[in-house]
């Protein structure tokens, strides 16, 4: 009875143990973090973000603005803010030419070579303004089912320089072609971006085809469907998936407070600890190209 007590008593505190290590960010990298400064407004600026992850024990962001490259406001935060691996990105919308591989080359060349991610475009993409239903100029990055000649162009650069190649807000077909195209012109990591969430709304056989390509699937923390997204996640298989906040709007959670509350969701859809720890230490590692 000693032993069974004792064996009891072991095994409740490693399941302790293992839920308290799941709360924590040690190790974490969000790979979609929006911040100041921006053209829109913003809850938390880039340097206090990076400031707040790393008393947290993140080990990274991947900064994100729709308009313009932050690769630059990646070496002033990682100057600033030493001891935290931040990245910058440049986004494909009408703000920087919209598919233009120039900007891309640009970026690559910023000091630090912290500029690691390419998406394609986001609020500028054709399909998320026929999803909005706006009335504005768009960019299309495919037309009569095949990429235009500049998408294959910037797919190019990416491949050239080892960038990571995002799908930014495209149809899920479109999504399925940029990785088709990406996987033959030799681009090593690609994600699909916010894969369950408007306007993307890849299906779950999408998703698999997309892992097939090689890429990730990224599930974020805004709109969030903790169902959706569990069921996603079992059957494509977590070690396809990244999970971030795309966090940064005025009057919701900052970074490091949403990426635990989405853990804590997932843990309630069954999703194991260890599942959570892969999605957002190892895969977004992997797929900035880190050890």
């Amino acid at each position: 009875m000693r032993n069974q007590l004792l064996n009891s008593a072991c095994a409740a505190v490693l399941f302790l143990a293992a839920s308290a290590r799941a709360q924590t960010l040690e190790g974490v990298i969000d790979f979609h973090a929006h911040s100041d400064p921006d053209s829109v407004a913003r809850s938390i600026d880039a340097i206090d973000l990076a400031k707040l992850a790393k008393s947290r024990g993140m080990r990274g962001l991947v900064l994100k603005n729709h308009w313009e490259s932050t690769a630059s406001v990646a070496y002033l935060v990682r100057k600033e803010v030493p001891g935290i691996e931040v990245f910058g990105g440049i986004v494909m919308n009408l703000a920087v030419g919209g598919l233009n591989p120039v900007a891309v080359e640009r970026m690559t060349m910023v000091k630090g070579g912290w500029g690691r991610v390419v998406w394609m475009p986001t609020y500028d993409a054709e399909n998320h303004i026929r999803d909005s239903k706006e009335n504005r100029p768009f960019v299309s990055v495919a037309k009569n089912g095949e990429l235009v000649a500049a998408a294959k162009e910037v797919i190019a650069v990416v491949a050239k320089h080892n960038l990571t190649l995002e799908t930014g807000h495209s149809s899920p077909e479109e999504c399925l072609m940029i990785l088709r195209e990406g996987k033959r012109q030799g681009v090593q990591r690609m994600v699909v971006t916010h894969a369950l969430t408007v306007p993307v709304r890849m299906s779950i056989d999408q998703m698999k085809e997309a892992a097939g390509l090689g890429a990730f699937i990224e599930l974020v923390y805004g709109r969030m469907n903790a169902a959706e997204y569990a069921r996603a996640i079992r059957e494509v298989g977590p070690e396809h998936i990244i999970l971030a906040t795309d966090l940064g709007q005025p009057n919701l959670p900052l970074h490091p407070d949403g990426m635990l509350a989405f853990f804590d969701a997932l843990r309630k859809q069954g999703i194991a600890a260890a599942d959570i720890e892969m999605m957002s230490r190892a895969n977004p590692a992997r797929a900035l190209g880190l050890p």
